[in-house]
Formats: C-alpha cells, sequence, structure tokens
C-alpha cells in the first residue's frame, strides 16, 4: 500500500527579522511569520497544490499554523492542529512553557482549523532533544498509519521536521535532514519500510537563509 508523508517547517518568523520583536511581545514564544515568510508559505503552497495531498496538520503555535493555511487554502483542505509537532520545548531557549493562543482563538483567526480534532500527542515542557524527536516521531508514525493510505502533509519546527522523519526512517535523518525554514521533506511507504526521497528540498523558494536555525 503506497502513501506519501511531505514534512514541512514553518516559513521565516517574524522576531528572526525583527529580533527587538521578542522584548515586547505578549507571547514571546509564538512568533509570527514576517512579511517574506508569508511569501515563502505561499510558495510552498504552489509546490503542494497537485501532490494530492488529503489532510494537513500543523503544530498549534502561530507561525506554523499560518503556513499550514497558506497551503490548505490552496488546497481547500481543513487544518488539524496536532500538540505532537509543536516546537522543541527547550529550556535553554524558553524560560517556561510558551504561551499560545487558544485553539479557539486561532479558529476565529483560520477558519479552516478543524476544531473536532482532537490532537493524538502531547508535547511537555521542558525536553531534551532526544525526547523531541522521539515525540515527533511518535506523532509522525501514528498519523501515517490512522490516516493510510492517504497522502498527509505535516507542518512543523526544526527540530519536529527532524524527529518525525527520524520516526519514518531512522537515524539517518539526523545528519541527512537539513530543516531549514519552509524546506520540505517527502517520504514514502513502501512497506514495510520508508523511502525519504526529500531531505530538505527548498526548490520552490525565492529567498533561503544561509544558516539554520533553532534546528
Amino acid at each position: 500500500m503506497s502513501q506519501i508523508v511531505w514534512i514541512a517547517r514553518h516559513a521565516n518568523r517574524l522576531d528572526f527579522v525583527n529580533p527587538d520583536w521578542f522584548l515586547t511581545a505578549e507571547r514571546r514564544y509564538d512568533p509570527p511569520l514576517s512579511d517574506d515568510g508569508i511569501l515563502q508559505a505561499k510558495q510552498l503552497a504552489r509546490r503542494l497544490k497537485r501532490e494530492n495531498i488529503a489532510h494537513i496538520f500543523a503544530s498549534p503555535f502561530l507561525r506554523t499554523v499560518q503556513t499550514a493555511n497558506a497551503v490548505a487554502e490552496v488546497l481547500d483542505l481543513p487544518i488539524k492542529l496536532e500538540t505532537g509537532l509543536s516546537e522543541w520545548l527547550n529550556p535553554a531557549w524558553m524560560t517556561e512553557e510558551p504561551e499560545r493562543l487558544s485553539i479557539s482563538a486561532l479558529a476565529e483567526l483560520f477558519p479552516r482549523i478543524d476544531v473536532s480534532y482532537t490532537s493524538r500527542i502531547a508535547a511537555k515542557y521542558p525536553e531534551n532533544r532526544e525526547k523531541v524527536w522521539e515525540r515527533s516521531g511518535q506523532t509522525a508514525r501514528c498519523l501515517a498509519t490512522e490516516f493510510l493510505p492517504k497522502n498527509i502533509l505535516l507542518v512543523g519546527h526544526g527540530a519536529s521536521v527532524v524527529g518525525a522523519t527520524i520516526g519514518f526512517v531512522g537515524e539517518i535523518a539526523k545528519t541527512e535532514v537539513k530543516a531549514s525554514l519552509c524546506s520540505l521533506v517527502k517520504v514514502v511507504r513502501q512497506c514495510p519500510e520508508w523511502l525519504l526521497e526529500l531531505k530538505g528540498d527548498t526548490s520552490h523558494l525565492t529567498q533561503v537563509e544561509e544558516v539554520i536555525r533553532f534546528a
């Protein structure tokens, strides 16, 4: 039985473009996309337009929801918010568990959010790198199995993109996958194994970051 899982990192974020945003932000660890990030998300959407994706899952952080929404608009699909794809809850980056918008608040901003969907996997602060990889890998496998044979898109963060890929192809993902902003990973089910076809493709983008941050 065939299946394709696409895994995308969110597009560029406002605090990468304007670091001072962090100083006065209401939710310091939940930045929105930057203007160029919005453009990147639209380019990602055009890239995926003809890929026969049936379900879109996104981390509940604002930047991932914005990225997923750009794709959902083009594909005319709902967005399922999945906590298991969340940002790495790294205490070295965050002094506390990050505050996010509620699902109801996000759904008001993005009506394509499926409020009936219940997240399958939890993310608990604090996490080390191995924990976020394990959590996101478990999430990716769970969703692929549950929604088999449909092709799905997972929209996450640097660490959760790598972790999700590890969940399919194992340790090779740690060195092979380059999870730059708005990049694409593609894994193809070839029972009983998975084939890694794209390892962080950015060919759909007009602007690519030179240094990968927070991966």
